[in-house]
Formats: C-alpha cells, structure tokens, sequence
C-alpha cells in the first residue's frame, strides 16, 4: 500500500510517499479502508522527534492521527463493526499511521462515523474532539455557569472545545488574531480576545478553568486569571510526574518530568490551584458520544482546506505555518 512516512527524526526531516506493507490484524483489531486523514499539530512534533523517549516509533514511521474511513476486515473477536461499516478514530499511540491507504485500529478505539458527515469532516473531528471531551469532561468536570478560558480559538483544538464548553453550559473565552474574531464568536464565545492587541492577562480574571495550548509564557500568565480553587489543564506540557506513572515510563525519565514541570507545579500549588498534564488518548466510546453531539448539531466539524494524497508534505507545512482555521484534512481516496 501507499504511505506517507519519515525515516528519521529531525527538524529537516520532510517526509515521502512511499510503499509499505499492509497492516497485521490482530483478533481484536478492524482492517479500515483510509478515505481521510487529518493533519494535526502532534504529526510535527513526532516528525522532529519531541516525543521520541515517551513514544519510540519504529523506522520507517507513517504519520496521522485522523482517519476516517470503511471497514475491509474484521478479527475473530470483534463484535461491533462489519464490512462496509463507515467509521473514524484516532489510532492508539503506537498504532497510528493514517496517512496512508490502509490502517488496522483496535475496535475499542474505532466509533460509527456520524451519518451528517462527509469522510473529509469526519477525519478533522476525532483527535481534537477527545482532546476537549478528556479536559472538559473528563478532567475539569465543567459544570453549567462556569467560566472557562480556551486558548488559540480558531486552532483544531480550540475551535471543537469552544462548541462543547458551549453546550456544557460554560462561558467561554478565547484567544485569536484580529481577522478570525467575528469568525471564533460565531462558533459561540462570549469573549473573544484579538491578541495582538490586548493580553488576555489584562482581561480577564476569577476564570474556573483554563485549557492551555501554547507555551511557558501563557502558562504562567494563565495561572494568574485563574480563581483561587481553579484548574489549569495543559495540553502542550510540560508533562507531571503522574502522567509519568500513568505511561508506565521508566525512573530515569520520570525524574526528568518531574523538574521539567516543578516550576509550574510549584506555582500552581501555591495559589491553590491544580495543574493537569493531558495527553490525549484513543477511546472509541468517547468518539461515539461526540457522534451523537455532531449528528445532532450541537457540535460541527470545522475544516480549512482538504489536501490531496499526494501533497500530505504540503499539508504538513502548511500547519507548520501555524495560520490554520480548525483542521486540515488530507483526501486518501
């Protein structure tokens, strides 16, 4: 089969299409026909080697996270999906590599594609949905009336999890450039901080939670419009101790985590706030709840642009550009 793959790590790395072998199917596994994949942020992070000591990928790797597409085969344990079934999910760690014409996904990671949703829209929603769903749902336990500070808007992440602190009941506010802020209200934000003009430090304060996907410095600045009580939840680190224990990772490396997010950690607790390292995880039960949200219309896909195949490295750069609005979707079939 045709794959997009990197056989090394590195910041110069780009990647090529190249032939690889069909995915193995396991009992518990589901062989999916790739229709869509979509590119996200953690494809170039893995490429430049970032998370090579949590997640050692074996070269020649295929990126993706994103699939969308039909079931060819099923194995022998496999009770909820058959072929011909229209599904998408994020691959669990070490079992990704959507950017290719074929990939085998453990059934638990795998849900129904929502009936409303072309296969391009399909693939942009499962990384960045359970993304949001994990910090909001599952983590921060967002209640109606709370008031949460979703950083990046217009970003993959930013533009689902605004949708579902939305129809949890929250007041939302955001961060965007000045050309996206009639864009980022209409996904439903209150508040919507145009940041090259205001910091949002200076705006807002007494926030019950903060989802945080940019750097050290917004880290810092978000533990201080936080209430006394309040949850910080990182998705771009640094990663705790406890996720440490969570992934299993050996001692060494855990003590390396452990002064990587001391700092924070340490601030954190000092204003009596809870700091949270989330790295999401593939969950098809989860994926199927959003299925419901999207069918309904509580929730919409948001897709930029849709790339072919053979341009997955265009597609690549052209979220390394970092100028994206939701998602960039690459056309497998």
């Amino acid at each position: 089969m045709k794959a997009f793959i990197i056989e090394r790590y590195g910041k110069k790395e780009i990647g090529r299409i190249a032939d690889m072998p069909e995915p193995a199917l396991q009992d518990d596994g589901v062989l999916v026909e790739i229709h869509a994949a979509a590119v996200n942020v953690l494809d170039l992070k893995i490429r430049r080697g970032e998370f090579k000591l949590i997640l050692p990928y074996r070269m020649p790797a295929i990126l993706g996270h994103d699939v969308a597409g039909k079931v060819i085969r099923v194995g022998s344990r496999v009770q909820r999906f058959k072929p011909g079934d229209a599904v998408y999910a994020r691959p669990e760690d070490l079992r990704i590599g959507t950017f290719a014409e074929k990939i085998a996904i453990k059934e638990s990671s795998l849900a129904h594609k929502p009936a409303n949703l072309t296969m391009e829209e399909a693939a942009s929603v499962p990384l960045v949905a359970l993304t949001a769903w994990q910090v909001l749902v599952e983590v921060a336990k967002l209640q109606k009336g709370q008031r949460v500070f979703i950083q990046a808007g217009s970003g993959g992440v930013g533009a689902i999890a605004i949708q579902l602190a939305k129809h949890l009941g929250a007041f939302v506010a955001t961060t965007t450039s000045t050309g996206n802020v009639a864009w980022v209200k209409a996904l439903g934000a209150d508040l919507v901080i145009d940041y090259k003009k205001q910091d949002f430090e200076s705006v807002l304060q007494d926030y019950d939670l903060v989802l945080n996907s940019q750097g050290n410095n917004e880290l810092e600045k978000s533990l201080r419009i936080l209430r006394r009580g309040g949850h910080l939840v990182s998705i771009s680190g640094p990663p705790t101790p406890a996720f440490a224990v969570k992934r299993g990772l050996a001692w060494p490396l855990k003590q390396v985590l452990r002064l990587l997010s001391f700092g924070i950690r340490h601030k954190a607790r000092q204003s009596g706030i809870t700091y949270t390292f989330l790295f999401m995880r593939a969950d098809g039960d989860q994926l199927q709840k959003m299925t419901s949200l999207l069918e309904s219309g509580a929730l919409k896909p948001v897709v930029d642009c849709v790339f072919p195949f053979a341009e997955t490295a265009e597609a690549l750069a052209y979220v390394a550009a970092g100028r994206t609005k939701g998602k960039i979707v690459i056309k497998v079939r």
